[in-house]
């Protein structure tokens, strides 16, 4: 697609079990692009079904789909939730006061589109709901362009925590509520439910 314009009408909800074999695709279809980028962020091949199914559990796991395009799975999809991992987020971070992006991951056909923008204002909103201050993440520690990406849409840099076992490891977080500016491209099926609440 590589377009400014959203051919369907994108609806974002939360995932069900019956979500599960469409999102481990394209979770695996995006660690197979980085990896062809040279970018180790995530295992090659994506993710087992025991790393994905507890985020659908816990309720903390949301799909982007296009409804005229189900039989496709989810046109990205966005983990959200209150867990700060503790090899990165100290207690002095007050890891308590922030939300934590996971598994972010948008469809190729859907890449330049914005929705990676419009999926990160939706969680700093929901940060907000919830009551607590930052929309936190971590992402590969040798990603330059990646970690741009992050500081091109508001994200301060905290630290970079060099781990042998962890291809992530450079932290970014946010004010709640900030906003890129990319409004309407889907309809929020979650509004009435708050995440970490």
């Amino acid at each position: 697609m590589h377009s400014n314009t959203l051919l369907h009408p994108l609806t974002l909800r939360r995932a069900v079990r019956a979500d599960l074999p469409g999102v481990l695709a394209l979770l695996a279809d995006t660690a197979e692009w980085l990896h062809s980028r040279g970018v180790r962020q995530w295992p090659r091949g994506g993710f087992g079904a025991d790393r994905i199914e507890p985020l659908i559990r816990e309720r903390v796991l949301y799909v982007l789909e296009a409804g005229e395009l189900e039989w496709a799975g989810p046109v990205a999809t966005i983990a959200l939730d209150a867990h700060a991992d503790p090899e990165f987020w100290t207690p002095a971070d007050r890891p308590w006061s922030a939300l934590y992006v996971h598994k972010l991951a948008v469809s190729r056909a859907y890449a330049g589109t914005g929705l990676g923008d419009a999926l990160l204002d939706w969680a700093g909103a929901s940060v907000g709901d919830a009551g607590r201050d930052w929309l936190r993440l971590d992402c590969a520690k040798d990603n330059p362009r990646l970690q741009d990406y992050y500081r091109r849409r508001g994200f301060t840099h905290v630290r970079t925590v060099d781990l042998p076992h962890r291809a992530s490891g450079a932290l970014f977080q946010r004010p709640a509520g900030y906003r890129t500016g990319r409004d309407g491209l889907f309809r929020d099926l979650t509004a009435e439910e708050l995440v970490g609440a």
